[in-house]
């Protein structure tokens, strides 16, 4: 008897850990398809810039997407016991959707082959610290707290370099840099913290509903974890158009 629970808690935890890896490489699939086509629709027959690429970056329509980035998220973290499991999925694959959307300038301004090498670098780092924090007894509860920290930090010097480069018109290139190489160490701390509270989280999973929008929380951020650390890797190594 002992046995057959311990074998059916073990199946919910594996079932638990690969639902979240799968929603997560599902959502990154989804992203990547939605940032090449929405950069294929930038661009006119002729080369010109397309009514729709005008809308995005001219009109700053570009805005109105990241605006509804955060919403979703901001709305999924707070109402994700209230709503049910088919709102928080179309809520999750609207966000890479919109997020693929936002992040399709990289095809327009760095080089395919540099693309292709940051994610497989991302990918390497990602997967190297989701396996360190699923794997290590150290506790990076304390890691965690931490980099939240670095990172509101980040967020704040980010928005200050926005004002200097487009209100006062100063070079941010060295502040670029800095903030880079910090985002790269942020988000490599939170895969692996991310990734042992997903451990911990898996050990009382049973499958019911609940879990299951847990588990597609566990999955944004698991997502948020690799987008991040992806685009400042090729903001520091990627080759521009």
């Amino acid at each position: 008897m002992a046995q057959s629970i311990t074998a059916s808690l073990e199946s919910e935890k594996s079932k638990f850990i690969s639902k979240t890896y799968g929603w997560m490489g599902l959502a990154l699939l989804v992203s990547a398809l939605s940032a090449f086509i929405t950069a294929q629709e930038i661009y006119a027959e002729n080369d010109s810039i397309s009514p729709f690429g005008i809308f995005l970056y001219a009109n700053n329509g570009i805005w109105i997407f990241a605006i509804a980035e955060i919403a979703i998220v901001f709305a999924l973290s707070s109402m994700i016991r209230k709503i049910s499991l088919a709102v928080a999925t179309i809520g999750f694959f609207a966000y890479a959707i919109i997020n693929g959307i936002t992040i399709s300038s990289i095809f327009i301004i760095y080089e395919i082959d540099s693309i292709v090498v940051a994610f497989i670098g991302s990918s390497a780092m990602f997967f190297t610290m989701a396996l360190y924090g699923s794997r290590t007894k150290k506790n990076l509860a304390t890691v965690g707290k931490y980099m939240m920290m670095a990172l509101i930090g980040v967020i704040i010097v980010s928005l200050l370099q926005v004002i200097m480069a487009f209100v006062f018109k100063l070079d941010t290139t060295f502040l670029d840099f800095v903030i880079s190489i910090a985002t790269v160490i942020i988000f490599t701390g939170l895969t692996a913290y991310d990734s042992q509270k997903i451990m911990k989280v898996s050990e009382h999973a049973n499958g019911n509903e609940d879990y299951q929008k847990v588990s597609i929380m566990a999955a944004l951020s698991l997502y948020l974890d690799f987008i991040n650390l992806f685009l400042a890797i090729l903001r520091l190594f990627g080759k521009r158009k």
